[in-house]
């Protein structure tokens, strides 16, 4: 055998032509595992079979799991005949053609491997992006990367379900741009047709496309039945846009447009603009814009704008299909520019200059005091830090004009420079500082006796200081690092008279475990508190060794005043600002149970201030029980204004697949339901099914209420008003199990 197979060779070398005859009469057969090889112009083929037979440069035939290779594609089959001239091939018999983006089956297989051009009978396909899959009548190859196939189905669920699917009398698939285009094709769920359509194409692999996508409909009982059909746009690689046609019964019709960018540099921008002519109830035109756009400006300057609006007050709690946005109060319409650099080799530099104004959404019967507008502000903050080996420096500084239509306005400038002396070591820190606190107004209109222009000097002086000690624990197989961080920080600032000043941006700041730890209460520029307190605070971490992430974290801080605090802010506050003992916990208690909680206690009068708690349960992915409560004591004698609020939520296994998903945002105080969330969700393995109601407090007298309805046909399509959003932000924890 090894003598006749040299001749075999020896003949193809010489050029000599050699006929290779049947298995019964040919004294020169090749038996099986033995190989032929052809190489045309351009990519060459490789035959294996049980057995091969042919004439040189003529045919090939191979039979018995006869393979074919050509490039990256695979070719199987019982049987097979190769046309070295013509390069087509005709294949019968368990065939199989494996590609780069699919897998198709059939019968029979005549094609041309150099044009891909040809057909398959009795087709069976599947796609490698997406998990499509389907079969049809006949399949017709049309060149490199494109196929059509006659009377078809379509489906992405996995091999032996058919819970949904296409229903096609024509199935073109383009496997460069991962798309496929159906004609007269019907959606088929549990045998039953949902919709038909004369044309319908949809990216099998995900990727973005031009096209209609699949219809919006929900229900408001603000706008009735409201239904929309987007059409997508894939303008460039890095530019799309969305333009969604809604009819709402009880509003009329809206058109929405999105529009979005990415571009060198780190440009983005995301432009939203929806516009209703004629509202039925209001006799008017609405309308609601958003745009936000961020270019890297090169050598560490940046540009931002955001800016929102709408045409009355009543636009989100009415009109709008995200019931989030119903909260909304300050729209901020902004733009500027901001500056990071280097400050010699251990400093930085920021500067930042923008001006700013606001649209306030006024609730009637709840009317607020809308903010400044900034027009403009400019900010340098410099730090240099290691100066002469032991000291830094740090410069915050402003100047701002500030208006109002009905309060008084003018410019503020503040300088604040400091300097510290950090001493630190392997195991602890203590930090003494020193600054200087200086405001200057330049005000339109004189204030109390001090004129139009004033000033405002405040020296501050703090220290702080801590020390960290660790242990290695053991607990089951987790090898833990505790840390034990005791806390000290002391800070003076003197009593200066502040109440004839302005309040341009000035609150109190929320009472925290972190603003404990800091110089002033206040936020802005235009209070300063005076200050004689110590805080000594403990903190103490369980993190993981092999992974180094902290799981739990447990914290207590207490407050001193040596002198009764006297700045105070001339509207009222929520809580009497004397809280002065806190103690939070956060992270993993096990492995299915989290929390996140903290207290604060006023001990000069002995009552709680403050509980914020909250507590989830989460053995696996689509299980959570989540539940929190709220409470903040009200200080006023006239009005009571406490919150006292329990909030509980869920999703939860029902049986199977079917799982309910609830949320109660409850008022203990009102006696009243602020927000309410019910729904059922199905989800196997190639479709999920949601049905969810909504109702929600969105101003002082006023609800709303929303229904969704999807049914989600996994690697197609959504039809209905999509919930996902909604769970995600109303349940801690939802996950949409696939």
């Amino acid at each position: 055998m090894k003598q006749i197979i040299r001749s075999i060779f020896f003949l193809i070398l010489l050029g000599l032509p050699l006929t290779c005859w049947s298995n019964e009469s040919s004294p020169v057969k090749l038996e099986s595992e033995q190989k032929s090889i052809i190489k045309p112009q351009k990519k060459p083929v490789l035959i294996e079979a049980d057995r091969i037979t042919g004439y040189y440069k003529q045919e090939i035939e191979a039979v018995g799991d006869a393979v074919l290779h050509h490039g990256d594609n695979v070719l199987t089959a019982d049987r097979m005949k190769y046309y070295q001239q013509t390069e087509d091939a005709e294949v019968e018999g368990s065939v199989r053609l494996e590609r780069p983006n699919d897998v198709l089956q059939g019968q029979r297989l005549e094609i041309n491997l150099k044009t891909e051009v040809g057909q398959l009978t009795e087709p069976r396909y599947s796609m490698k992006e997406g998990k499509g899959r389907g079969a049809g009548d006949i399949l017709l190859f049309e060149g490199k990367d494109n196929y059509r196939i006659k009377d078809t189905n379509y489906t992405a669920c996995p091999e032996g379900n058919h819970d949904w699917y296409l229903r096609a009398k024509e199935l073109e698939i383009d496997n460069k741009k991962e798309v496929g285009t159906a004609r007269h094709v019907s959606v088929v769920f549990k045998d039953v047709p949902l919709l038909y359509s004369p044309w319908l194409d949809f990216s099998y692999s995900g990727k973005r496309k031009s096209g209609l996508l699949t219809p919006v409909a929900g229900y408001n009982v603000r706008t009735g039945f409201d239904v929309g059909l987007p059409v997508y746009l894939n303008i460039a690689p890095n530019i799309d846009a969305t333009i969604t046609p809604r009819i709402m019964t009880e509003r009329g019709f809206l058109l929405s447009n999105e529009f979005r960018y990415i571009g060198n540099n780190n440009m983005n921008g995301h432009l939203q603009l929806d516009i209703l002519p004629h509202d039925i109830v209001r006799n008017q035109t609405r309308w609601g814009i958003l745009f936000t756009h961020t270019q890297n400006l090169g050598k560490g300057w940046q540009g931002f704008m955001n800016y929102n609006q709408v045409s009355d007050d009543r636009y989100f709690r009415e009109l709008t299909p995200n019931l989030a946005q119903t909260s909304l109060v300050n729209l901020s319409q902004q733009g500027g520019v901001n500056y990071n650099g280097r400050l010699g080799t251990d400093g930085v530099l920021n500067f930042t200059g923008f001006a700013q104004r606001f649209q306030t959404i006024q609730d009637p019967f709840a009317l607020i005091v809308s903010p400044y507008e900034r027009l403009p502000h400019f900010a340098v903050n410099a730090a240099k830090y290691n100066v002469g080996g032991k000291l830094d420096f740090e410069l915050q500084s402003s100047w701002t004009n500030f208006y109002h239509p009905t309060l008084v306005d003018g410019n503020r400038t503040i300088f604040y420079p400091s300097v510290s002396a950090p001493l630190r070591n392997e195991y602890g820190y203590i930090t003494p500082k020193f600054g200087l606190h200086y405001t200057h107004y330049n005000l339109a209109a004189p204030v109390d006796t001090k004129g139009e222009n004033v000033d405002r000097t405040v020296p501050i002086v703090s220290l702080d200081s801590g020390i960290a000690f660790d242990r290695q624990l053991n607990l089951g197989d987790r090898n833990i690092i505790q840390t034990l961080e005791p806390r000290l920080f002391y800070v003076y600032a003197p009593y200066r008279n502040q109440d004839y000043l302005p309040n341009f941006d000035s609150a109190v700041n929320d009472f925290s475990f972190a603003q404990m730890l800091t110089e002033n209460k206040f936020s802005g520029g235009d209070r300063i508190n005076d200050a004689n307190r110590a805080v000594a605070a403990l903190t103490s971490r369980f993190v993981d060794k092999d992974t180094g992430i902290e799981f739990l974290r447990l914290a207590v801080g207490q407050m001193v005043n040596f002198t009764d605090p006297r700045i105070q802010l001339p509207l009222p506050q929520v809580t009497s600002g004397r809280s002065d003992f806190i103690a939070a916990i956060s992270g993993r208690l096990t492995q299915e149970i989290s929390t996140d909680s903290n207290v604060q206690i006023d001990q000069s009068k002995g009552v709680i201030e403050k509980i914020r708690s909250g507590i989830s349960y989460q053995p696996e992915p689509g299980k959570v029980l989540n539940f929190g409560y709220r409470f903040t004591r009200d200080v006023r004698e006239q009005v009571d204004t406490s919150i006292e609020q329990v909030d509980t939520s869920m999703q939860w296994p029902i049986y199977g697949n079917l799982r309910g998903v609830t949320r109660v945002n409850y008022s203990l105080n009102d006696d009243k339901i602020l927000a309410g969330l019910a729904g059922l969700e199905y989800n196997s393995c190639c479709w999920a099914l949601r049905v969810v109601l909504q109702r929600l407090t969105t101003a002082t007298q006023t609800t709303t209420t929303a229904f969704f309805l999807q049914l989600e046909l996994k690697g197609l399509m959504g039809l209905g008003n999509n919930p996902l959003q909604v769970l995600q932000q109303t349940i801690p924890g939802y996950t949409s199990v696939h």
